[in-house]
Protein backbone atom coordinates (compact mmCIF):
# COMPACT_ATOMS: atom_id res chain seq x y z
CA UNK A 1 0.00 0.00 0.00
CA UNK A 2 0.71 3.87 -0.82
CA UNK A 3 3.00 5.71 2.43
CA UNK A 4 2.65 8.85 2.38
CA UNK A 5 5.15 11.04 1.88
CA UNK A 6 6.17 12.95 5.24
CA UNK A 7 5.61 16.68 5.81
CA UNK A 8 7.37 18.79 7.78
CA UNK A 9 8.41 17.69 11.31
CA UNK A 10 5.57 18.10 14.30
CA UNK A 11 6.32 19.98 17.19
CA UNK A 12 3.94 19.73 20.43
CA UNK A 13 0.62 20.67 19.62
CA UNK A 14 -0.51 21.94 23.10
CA UNK A 15 -3.90 21.74 24.18
CA UNK A 16 -6.18 20.70 21.15
CA UNK A 17 -10.12 20.37 21.45
CA UNK A 18 -11.22 18.91 17.95
CA UNK A 19 -15.18 19.04 17.46
CA UNK A 20 -17.16 16.34 16.00
CA UNK A 21 -13.65 14.45 16.75
CA UNK A 22 -15.07 10.98 17.09
CA UNK A 23 -16.32 10.73 13.44
CA UNK A 24 -14.62 9.72 10.53
CA UNK A 25 -11.85 12.16 10.19
CA UNK A 26 -11.45 12.69 13.44
CA UNK A 27 -10.57 9.74 14.49
CA UNK A 28 -7.85 9.28 12.04
CA UNK A 29 -6.80 12.66 12.97
CA UNK A 30 -6.58 11.67 16.68
CA UNK A 31 -4.30 7.97 15.66
CA UNK A 32 -1.70 10.14 13.97
CA UNK A 33 -1.72 13.75 16.38
CA UNK A 34 -3.07 13.17 19.56
CA UNK A 35 -0.03 11.64 20.97
CA UNK A 36 1.85 14.99 19.94
CA UNK A 37 -0.46 16.87 21.72
CA UNK A 38 -0.06 17.96 25.44
CA UNK A 39 -4.09 17.58 25.65
CA UNK A 40 -6.14 15.88 22.61
CA UNK A 41 -9.94 17.11 24.12
CA UNK A 42 -13.19 15.51 21.42
CA UNK A 43 -16.63 16.62 21.62
CA UNK A 44 -19.01 14.60 19.83
CA UNK A 45 -22.82 13.76 20.18
CA UNK A 46 -21.97 10.28 18.74
CA UNK A 47 -25.03 10.76 16.32
CA UNK A 48 -27.01 7.76 15.85
CA UNK A 49 -26.72 8.66 11.80
CA UNK A 50 -23.40 8.04 12.28
CA UNK A 51 -22.29 5.99 15.41
CA UNK A 52 -24.62 2.21 15.71
CA UNK A 53 -24.11 3.19 19.41
CA UNK A 54 -23.50 5.83 22.18
CA UNK A 55 -20.05 4.38 23.38
CA UNK A 56 -16.39 5.66 22.72
CA UNK A 57 -15.56 4.40 19.28
CA UNK A 58 -12.61 2.05 18.73
CA UNK A 59 -10.84 3.98 16.58
CA UNK A 60 -10.43 6.83 18.50
CA UNK A 61 -7.25 6.99 20.03
CA UNK A 62 -6.74 6.52 23.87
CA UNK A 63 -4.76 9.38 24.12
CA UNK A 64 -7.67 11.21 23.69
CA UNK A 65 -10.14 12.69 26.24
CA UNK A 66 -14.13 12.24 24.75
CA UNK A 67 -16.50 14.62 25.73
CA UNK A 68 -20.08 13.36 24.79
CA UNK A 69 -21.89 16.60 24.09
CA UNK A 70 -23.48 18.43 21.52
CA UNK A 71 -21.30 21.19 19.52
CA UNK A 72 -24.14 23.59 19.53
CA UNK A 73 -25.06 23.41 23.28
CA UNK A 74 -23.75 26.69 25.40
CA UNK A 75 -23.92 24.67 28.68
CA UNK A 76 -21.63 21.96 27.04
CA UNK A 77 -19.14 24.28 26.10
CA UNK A 78 -19.18 26.22 29.23
CA UNK A 79 -18.51 23.17 31.33
CA UNK A 80 -15.94 22.12 28.86
CA UNK A 81 -14.04 25.74 28.52
CA UNK A 82 -13.67 25.70 32.46
CA UNK A 83 -11.20 23.16 32.35
CA UNK A 84 -9.70 23.17 28.61
CA UNK A 85 -8.17 26.23 27.86
CA UNK A 86 -7.05 25.04 24.05
CA UNK A 87 -4.42 26.12 22.03
CA UNK A 88 -5.57 25.46 18.53
CA UNK A 89 -9.44 24.48 17.82
CA UNK A 90 -9.66 21.77 15.19
CA UNK A 91 -13.64 22.50 13.75
CA UNK A 92 -14.72 18.98 12.15
CA UNK A 93 -18.02 18.89 13.68
CA UNK A 94 -20.86 18.83 10.79
CA UNK A 95 -24.08 17.47 9.22
CA UNK A 96 -22.76 15.96 5.73
CA UNK A 97 -25.67 15.22 3.55
CA UNK A 98 -26.31 16.68 0.29
CA UNK A 99 -29.24 15.59 -0.57
CA UNK A 100 -30.34 14.84 3.03
CA UNK A 101 -29.73 18.88 3.91
CA UNK A 102 -32.43 19.88 1.23
CA UNK A 103 -35.23 18.27 3.15
CA UNK A 104 -33.36 18.72 7.00
CA UNK A 105 -32.10 22.16 6.22
CA UNK A 106 -32.82 23.24 10.06
CA UNK A 107 -31.01 20.30 10.87
CA UNK A 108 -27.66 21.27 9.15
CA UNK A 109 -28.03 24.90 10.13
CA UNK A 110 -27.81 23.79 13.92
CA UNK A 111 -25.47 21.50 13.15
CA UNK A 112 -22.92 23.40 10.90
CA UNK A 113 -23.58 27.46 11.65
CA UNK A 114 -25.02 27.18 15.10
CA UNK A 115 -22.58 24.64 16.49
CA UNK A 116 -19.82 27.32 15.04
CA UNK A 117 -21.25 30.29 16.93
CA UNK A 118 -21.91 28.68 19.83
CA UNK A 119 -18.82 27.43 20.28
CA UNK A 120 -17.47 31.05 19.49
CA UNK A 121 -19.95 32.65 21.91
CA UNK A 122 -18.47 30.26 24.69
CA UNK A 123 -15.06 30.83 24.22
CA UNK A 124 -15.80 34.92 24.13
CA UNK A 125 -17.41 34.28 27.72
CA UNK A 126 -14.70 32.43 28.72
CA UNK A 127 -11.90 35.26 28.03
CA UNK A 128 -9.99 32.81 25.47
CA UNK A 129 -8.84 33.23 22.11
CA UNK A 130 -7.12 29.96 20.31
CA UNK A 131 -3.85 30.58 18.69
CA UNK A 132 -5.33 29.13 15.41
CA UNK A 133 -8.51 27.43 14.38
CA UNK A 134 -8.20 24.70 11.64
CA UNK A 135 -11.69 24.01 9.86
CA UNK A 136 -12.57 20.62 7.58
CA UNK A 137 -14.51 23.01 5.03
CA UNK A 138 -16.23 21.39 1.62
CA UNK A 139 -15.88 21.01 -2.17
CA UNK A 140 -19.42 21.68 -1.67
CA UNK A 141 -18.76 25.68 -1.02
CA UNK A 142 -18.10 26.01 -4.87
CA UNK A 143 -21.27 24.94 -6.20
CA UNK A 144 -20.77 23.82 -9.92
CA UNK A 145 -17.70 26.22 -10.21
CA UNK A 146 -15.97 27.44 -12.79
CA UNK A 147 -16.76 25.91 -16.43
CA UNK A 148 -14.74 27.01 -19.89
CA UNK A 149 -15.66 27.53 -23.57
CA UNK A 150 -14.19 26.49 -26.43
CA UNK A 151 -12.36 29.98 -27.28
CA UNK A 152 -11.15 29.56 -23.24
CA UNK A 153 -13.41 31.95 -21.84
CA UNK A 154 -14.00 30.78 -18.13
CA UNK A 155 -18.19 31.38 -17.50
CA UNK A 156 -20.18 30.34 -14.16
CA UNK A 157 -23.18 28.71 -15.17
CA UNK A 158 -24.67 27.84 -11.89
CA UNK A 159 -26.77 25.47 -10.27
CA UNK A 160 -28.39 22.83 -12.32
CA UNK A 161 -32.51 23.56 -12.34
CA UNK A 162 -34.54 20.62 -11.40
CA UNK A 163 -36.37 21.06 -15.18
CA UNK A 164 -32.74 20.64 -16.35
CA UNK A 165 -31.88 17.18 -14.97
CA UNK A 166 -35.78 15.84 -15.79
CA UNK A 167 -34.47 16.40 -19.23
CA UNK A 168 -31.68 14.53 -18.82
CA UNK A 169 -29.41 17.57 -19.69
CA UNK A 170 -26.66 16.34 -17.34
CA UNK A 171 -24.08 18.80 -18.58
CA UNK A 172 -24.04 22.29 -19.68
CA UNK A 173 -23.89 22.83 -23.84
CA UNK A 174 -20.94 24.15 -24.78
CA UNK A 175 -18.63 24.13 -21.75
CA UNK A 176 -16.18 22.08 -20.48
CA UNK A 177 -15.58 21.66 -16.66
CA UNK A 178 -12.61 23.22 -14.84
CA UNK A 179 -10.97 22.05 -11.41
CA UNK A 180 -11.73 24.34 -8.51
CA UNK A 181 -9.18 26.48 -7.16
CA UNK A 182 -9.18 28.54 -4.15
CA UNK A 183 -7.79 31.60 -5.97
CA UNK A 184 -9.88 31.63 -8.68
CA UNK A 185 -12.90 29.71 -8.04
CA UNK A 186 -15.75 32.14 -6.50
CA UNK A 187 -17.82 30.22 -4.09
CA UNK A 188 -21.24 29.79 -4.73
CA UNK A 189 -23.27 26.68 -3.35
CA UNK A 190 -25.96 24.85 -4.91
CA UNK A 191 -26.93 22.73 -1.84
CA UNK A 192 -27.70 23.54 2.12
CA UNK A 193 -24.99 21.50 3.11
CA UNK A 194 -22.97 23.83 0.93
CA UNK A 195 -24.03 27.32 2.08
CA UNK A 196 -23.87 25.98 5.49
CA UNK A 197 -19.83 25.13 5.17
CA UNK A 198 -19.26 28.58 3.71
CA UNK A 199 -21.02 29.98 6.48
CA UNK A 200 -18.47 28.35 8.99
CA UNK A 201 -15.88 29.94 7.00
CA UNK A 202 -17.27 32.53 7.34
CA UNK A 203 -17.88 33.25 11.25
CA UNK A 204 -14.54 31.85 12.15
CA UNK A 205 -12.82 34.09 9.39
CA UNK A 206 -14.49 37.01 11.11
CA UNK A 207 -14.36 36.14 14.74
CA UNK A 208 -10.17 34.92 14.52
CA UNK A 209 -10.01 38.35 12.24
CA UNK A 210 -11.00 40.23 15.04
CA UNK A 211 -9.43 37.99 17.84
CA UNK A 212 -6.18 37.84 16.60
CA UNK A 213 -6.46 34.38 15.78
CA UNK A 214 -4.86 32.32 12.60
CA UNK A 215 -7.19 30.02 10.42
CA UNK A 216 -6.58 27.50 8.64
CA UNK A 217 -9.35 26.05 6.21
CA UNK A 218 -9.39 22.75 4.18
CA UNK A 219 -11.83 22.41 1.39
CA UNK A 220 -11.89 18.98 1.48
CA UNK A 221 -13.25 16.55 -1.69
CA UNK A 222 -14.79 13.58 -1.26
CA UNK A 223 -12.84 11.56 1.23
CA UNK A 224 -13.20 7.72 1.66
CA UNK A 225 -10.92 4.66 3.27
CA UNK A 226 -11.84 2.50 6.41
CA UNK A 227 -13.24 4.01 9.48
CA UNK A 228 -15.68 5.31 7.34
CA UNK A 229 -19.48 4.89 8.76
CA UNK A 230 -20.85 1.76 7.45
CA UNK A 231 -24.63 3.01 8.24
CA UNK A 232 -25.11 6.90 7.31
CA UNK A 233 -27.46 6.72 4.05
CA UNK A 234 -26.70 9.61 2.51
CA UNK A 235 -22.75 10.30 2.80
CA UNK A 236 -19.57 7.93 1.50
CA UNK A 237 -20.51 6.98 -1.88
CA UNK A 238 -17.44 4.82 -2.05
CA UNK A 239 -18.52 2.34 1.43
CA UNK A 240 -22.45 2.40 -0.15
CA UNK A 241 -20.84 1.01 -3.57
CA UNK A 242 -18.38 -1.54 -1.91
CA UNK A 243 -21.51 -2.85 0.26
CA UNK A 244 -23.51 -3.57 -2.58
CA UNK A 245 -20.19 -4.97 -4.65
CA UNK A 246 -19.32 -7.24 -2.05
CA UNK A 247 -23.42 -8.39 -1.58
CA UNK A 248 -22.56 -9.63 -5.47
CA UNK A 249 -25.45 -6.67 -6.48
CA UNK A 250 -25.17 -4.96 -9.40
CA UNK A 251 -24.07 -0.86 -8.52
CA UNK A 252 -26.90 1.71 -9.34
CA UNK A 253 -25.05 4.70 -11.14
CA UNK A 254 -27.49 7.61 -11.20
CA UNK A 255 -27.65 10.20 -14.52
CA UNK A 256 -25.65 9.05 -17.35
CA UNK A 257 -22.45 8.04 -15.00
CA UNK A 258 -20.39 11.14 -15.94
CA UNK A 259 -20.91 13.23 -12.54
CA UNK A 260 -17.02 13.60 -11.61
CA UNK A 261 -15.75 13.69 -8.14
CA UNK A 262 -12.14 14.19 -6.95
CA UNK A 263 -11.62 10.96 -3.97
CA UNK A 264 -9.24 11.75 -1.91
CA UNK A 265 -7.76 8.56 0.92
CA UNK A 266 -8.18 9.18 4.68
CA UNK A 267 -4.65 8.80 5.27
CA UNK A 268 -3.49 11.40 2.52
CA UNK A 269 -6.65 13.58 3.90
CA UNK A 270 -5.23 13.16 8.13
CA UNK A 271 -1.57 13.78 6.48
CA UNK A 272 -2.85 17.29 4.64
CA UNK A 273 -4.54 18.52 8.21
CA UNK A 274 -0.79 17.69 9.93
CA UNK A 275 1.07 19.46 7.17
CA UNK A 276 -0.97 22.39 7.85
CA UNK A 277 -0.86 22.03 11.78
CA UNK A 278 3.17 21.80 11.07
CA UNK A 279 3.80 24.46 8.82
CA UNK A 280 4.81 28.09 10.01
CA UNK A 281 2.94 31.19 8.24
CA UNK A 282 2.36 34.65 9.61
CA UNK A 283 -1.14 34.87 6.72
CA UNK A 284 -3.54 34.86 9.29
CA UNK A 285 -6.20 33.38 7.03
CA UNK A 286 -5.39 29.55 5.04
CA UNK A 287 -7.04 27.79 2.30
CA UNK A 288 -6.20 24.85 0.71
CA UNK A 289 -7.83 22.49 -1.53
CA UNK A 290 -7.38 19.22 -0.64
CA UNK A 291 -7.90 16.28 -2.96
CA UNK A 292 -5.70 13.47 -5.51
CA UNK A 293 -6.02 16.46 -7.49
CA UNK A 294 -8.25 14.42 -10.61
CA UNK A 295 -11.54 13.97 -11.52
CA UNK A 296 -12.59 10.49 -11.70
CA UNK A 297 -16.22 9.75 -12.78
CA UNK A 298 -18.78 7.76 -10.46
CA UNK A 299 -19.22 5.34 -13.34
CA UNK A 300 -15.06 5.05 -13.36
CA UNK A 301 -15.27 4.31 -9.61
CA UNK A 302 -18.49 1.93 -9.72
CA UNK A 303 -16.36 -0.33 -12.63
CA UNK A 304 -13.50 -0.22 -9.73
CA UNK A 305 -15.51 -1.28 -7.19
CA UNK A 306 -17.16 -3.75 -8.93
CA UNK A 307 -14.33 -5.28 -10.76
CA UNK A 308 -12.13 -6.14 -7.14
CA UNK A 309 -15.56 -8.04 -6.11
CA UNK A 310 -16.30 -9.69 -9.41
CA UNK A 311 -19.93 -8.17 -8.87
CA UNK A 312 -22.32 -7.24 -11.77
CA UNK A 313 -21.51 -4.35 -13.82
CA UNK A 314 -22.56 -1.10 -12.73
CA UNK A 315 -26.03 0.09 -14.27
CA UNK A 316 -26.70 3.42 -14.90
CA UNK A 317 -30.34 4.40 -14.23
CA UNK A 318 -30.81 7.91 -15.27
CA UNK A 319 -32.01 8.85 -11.52
CA UNK A 320 -30.31 12.22 -10.04
CA UNK A 321 -30.61 14.39 -7.20
CA UNK A 322 -31.47 17.53 -7.18
CA UNK A 323 -28.77 20.27 -5.96
CA UNK A 324 -25.76 17.68 -7.11
CA UNK A 325 -23.09 19.15 -8.57
CA UNK A 326 -21.70 17.79 -11.74
CA UNK A 327 -18.19 18.49 -11.69
CA UNK A 328 -16.08 18.64 -8.73
CA UNK A 329 -12.47 18.22 -8.95
CA UNK A 330 -9.51 20.59 -7.45
CA UNK A 331 -6.28 22.01 -8.75
CA UNK A 332 -3.98 20.88 -5.82
CA UNK A 333 -1.19 22.71 -7.09
CA UNK A 334 -0.79 25.41 -4.34
CA UNK A 335 -1.34 22.76 -1.71
CA UNK A 336 1.52 21.14 -2.77
CA UNK A 337 3.93 24.00 -3.03
CA UNK A 338 2.77 25.38 0.08
CA UNK A 339 2.09 22.56 2.61
CA UNK A 340 4.79 20.27 1.09
CA UNK A 341 1.50 17.53 1.18
CA UNK A 342 1.85 15.24 -1.89
CA UNK A 343 -1.67 12.37 -1.79
CA UNK A 344 -0.09 9.31 -2.51
CA UNK A 345 -3.40 7.00 -2.71
CA UNK A 346 -4.99 6.65 -6.27
CA UNK A 347 -8.03 5.43 -6.64
CA UNK A 348 -7.47 1.61 -7.19
CA UNK A 349 -5.32 1.40 -4.25
CA UNK A 350 -7.65 3.57 -2.27
CA UNK A 351 -10.28 1.17 -3.13
CA UNK A 352 -8.94 -2.08 -2.57
CA UNK A 353 -7.59 -0.74 1.27
CA UNK A 354 -11.10 0.43 1.54
CA UNK A 355 -12.84 -3.36 0.94
CA UNK A 356 -10.26 -4.77 2.82
CA UNK A 357 -10.89 -2.74 6.15
CA UNK A 358 -15.00 -3.15 5.19
CA UNK A 359 -14.26 -7.43 4.87
CA UNK A 360 -12.84 -7.08 8.30
CA UNK A 361 -15.06 -4.87 10.30
CA UNK A 362 -18.35 -7.47 8.98
CA UNK A 363 -15.93 -10.52 10.04
CA UNK A 364 -15.88 -8.97 13.31
CA UNK A 365 -19.54 -7.82 13.65
CA UNK A 366 -20.65 -11.54 12.77
CA UNK A 367 -17.97 -13.34 15.00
Amino acid sequence: MPVPKEGPPMSRLGTVIVTGGAGFIGSALSQRLAATADRWVVIDSLHPQVHAERVRPASLADAAELVIADAASAPAWDELLADVRPDTIIHLAAETGTAQSLDEATRHAVANVVATTSMLDALGRAGVVPERFVLSSSRAVYGEGDWRTADGTFVRPGMRSHDQLVAARWAFDGLEPVPSSVARTVPSPTSVYGATKLAQEHLLEVWSGSRGARLDILRLQNVYGPGQSLINPYTGIVSLFSQLAARGEAIRVFEDGGITRDFVYIDDTVEAFAAALATASQARVRRFDVGFGAGRTILDLAIEIARFHDAPAPVITGEFRDGDVRFAACDITPTVEELDWTPSWDLTAGVAGLQDWIAAEHAGTSS
